[in-house]
């Protein structure tokens, strides 16, 4: 078949499990073909060999199960960088892309040097992020997960970003110093009891890194009950959470010592950061 023959029986297909069946279509063959999709436009005439087109089969098949399409190529992009993605590590998701520029409007100087804590780091996107923009910032990223984090490292390495360093263990507990300006995190923040009505679009995605408990907040609660300890001064703490979960993150933020606790919107305009900053003593 021809490529465009090609994209349109397997748009046709993907419509029954995506609402951008086109899309997915194109990244994937273009994926297969090791091209840019603007190639798919440019050569829409051009035969796949039988190879090219098993290979492209499979992978529709794969998407056909609702396997994600990152996880299908592998890469996922995320504040314009490149994130290599696998099954031990979230898809990071746009919506994160605003904690990335909150922590960024709090510390508009890039000459300033400040050391800033990214805890449950994933794939590292949202410290690989700020440090791409603040290549004079110190940052330390923690994961439980040992492969999500050698993903992390493999991704420091691609986007040559030395201003980072990473450890393993639950939370603070990996850390060797416990002094930072900032703490950013997107942890897990489902409940249990929300888990079965979202399981079916995340399921090919890590459990323990979606859902935190009974009440989805277990995890957030412990991050804010023991950031004094680690924040030094006036530091501040930036978290992502479910869009209900905004005032139980504030009142979290509160109880820990924070003042100047805000939340910052989506883009749907729901809450989904939290910010605060500690008192001084």
């Amino acid at each position: 078949m021809k490529i465009y023959q090609s994209l349109q029986e397997a748009a046709r297909q993907l419509e029954a499990v995506s609402e951008s069946s086109s899309l997915d279509a194109e990244i994937l063959l273009a994926y297969v073909l090791g091209k840019p999709r603007s190639y798919l436009r440019s050569h829409d005439q051009e035969l796949l060999t039988s190879v090219q087109t098993q290979f492209f089969n499979d992978l529709i098949a794969r998407r056909l199960q609702r396997e994600p399409v990152s996880y299908l190529t592998g890469h996922k992009e995320f504040w314009s960088l490149d994130f290599v993605v696998n099954d031990s590590t979230l898809i990071p998701r746009p919506d994160t892309e605003i904690l990335v520029d909150t922590a960024l409007a709090m510390y508009p100087d890039k000459t300033q040097s400040i050391r800033v804590l990214d805890l449950g780091t994933g794939c590292g996107a949202i410290a690989l992020a700020l440090a791409s923009e603040r290549p004079q910032w110190k940052i330390f990223a923690t994961d439980v997960n040992e492969k999500a984090l050698d993903t992390a490292r493999e991704n420091a390495r691609r986007l040559r970003l030395n201003n980072i360093s990473f450890y393993c263990g639950s939370w603070y507990e990996a850390l060797p110093c416990d002094e930072f300006d900032l703490i950013v995190s997107n942890p897990p923040y489902l409940s249990d009891e929300e888990w079965p009505q979202y399981s079916s679009g995340l399921q090919f995605e890590p459990r323990g890194a979606l859902v935190s408990g009974k009440s989805g907040l277990e995890d957030l609660h412990h991050i804010c009950e023991s950031a004094r300890k680690y924040i030094r001064g006036a530091g501040s703490i930036i978290l992502e959470h479910g869009f209900q979960q905004g005032m139980q993150v504030r009142e979290m933020l509160q109880a820990a010592g924070c003042s100047k606790v805000r939340t910052v919107l989506d883009l749907a305009g729901r809450e989904r950061v939290a910010v605060g900053q500690f008192y001084t003593e």
